[in-house]
């Protein structure tokens, strides 16, 4: 997922002003009362189910990225486009109860930049198209010919980025087949990803352009209740070790304090295997303080069954997106039984 996230979001836009819904993560938890549900055994259609899904409540195209410019020095980028439904019923034009939401971000060593843009269905604002490619609200989009080869641009009031990235391995789907479950009680979610992107681009920071390379990691995913009641927040993993194996993981916290955990091993041709609860296990080593937030910025994440034993640090642990939704997000490092890079997401701990 990143897990992927927010989604956490239900907004209104419109005459009135913004509403965060608050209840169970945005409504991630709550009964999904007219909208479609993910069932197993799904049947992808593409390129059509890269597009919009809107009879689904929540939806999400994520990216995250690790870059270093000429000189070695790391960055981190993010740029999602949320989709959220209030209704099941489609209406056309201002009527739409279609909301989109888009985050960007930058994150150095020391500078965590962000941005946050939102945006009404069925003015033009904001959308998604299928073939080709197009993901855009306002003048931010992630577009190209096809899913395969894309241009990303965003921008904030401190940072712009325009990058190009060209797919160099095949989708990977999470859980059954693309059908990724959450919960003991069977809450589950349409999930898969392209995490074999080569970026290249540029970087503008207040200090001037900065041209990047490196590599990159889409998520798509919907649903209408990803979540159980009881769940309180997850921290997703995405990472790519030395020598082209990956692995994406996450944990789902529970409010009796137990833990409800899947993964999917990434081999470096891209065949993957299912991680189910309990094989894979995230435990935080270090917290740092952030305001009021207490947010674990260094853990230890195991998979026993392909000897993985390794420490997940934040490059900039002060990676908080305070936005509507606040939650943590930002590129990590890897070392102990493999290195590399990668991303983490944390929700939950507002």
């Amino acid at each position: 997922m990143s897990v992927k996230s927010l989604f956490l979001c239900v907004f209104l836009l419109a005459a009135a002003p913004l509403i965060a819904a608050a209840q169970g993560f945005g409504g991630l938890g709550t009964e999904a009362e007219g909208f479609a549900v993910p069932t197993p055994a799904p049947e992808f259609n593409f390129p059509a189910d890269h597009g919009a899904h809107p009879d689904y409540r929540i939806e999400w195209w994520y990216l995250t990225a690790n870059m270093t410019g000429p000189d070695g020095t790391p960055y981190g980028l993010q740029w999602t486009l949320f989709r959220s439904a209030l209704s099941p019923f489609a209406t056309a034009g201002w009527d739409s109860p279609q909301i989109w939401l888009g985050h960007a971000a930058v994150t150095t060593a020391t500078e965590h930049y962000t941005a946050e843009r939102f945006a009404r269905d069925g003015i033009g604002q904001a959308g998604v198209t299928p073939a080709p490619f197009e993901a855009w609200i306002d003048d931010w989009h992630m577009r190209g010919p096809n899913f395969d080869t894309l241009n990303l641009r965003a921008s904030g009031a401190q940072f712009a980025y325009d990058v190009d990235l060209r797919a160099q391995g095949p989708l990977i789907f999470h859980g059954d087949r693309g059908y990724s479950v959450k919960s003991e009680q069977g809450q589950a979610s349409y999930y898969y990803s392209q995490a074999f992107f080569a970026l290249d681009g540029t970087l503008s920071l207040p200090d001037g352009e900065i041209p990047v390379t490196g590599t990159a990691w889409l998520d798509r995913e919907w649903s209408s209740q990803p979540l159980a009641s009881d769940q309180t927040g997850w921290d997703w993993f995405s990472l790519s070790f030395d020598g082209g194996r990956k692995l994406m993981g996450f944990r789902l916290r529970q409010a009796d304090g137990s833990y409800f955990t899947s993964g999917t091993w990434i081999a470096p041709d891209g065949q993957t295997t299912a991680l189910p609860n309990g094989s894979f296990t995230a435990e935080p080593l270090e917290t740092t303080q952030i305001n009021e937030h207490a947010v674990p910025t260094r853990w230890q994440v195991r998979v026993p069954e392909y000897d993985v034993d390794v420490t997940v640090s934040a490059m900039n642990p002060g990676a908080w997106m305070d936005l509507s939704v606040p939650y943590w997000e930002g590129p990590v490092t890897v070392s102990g039984s493999d290195s590399g890079i990668g991303y983490l997401e944390m929700t939950g701990y507002d």
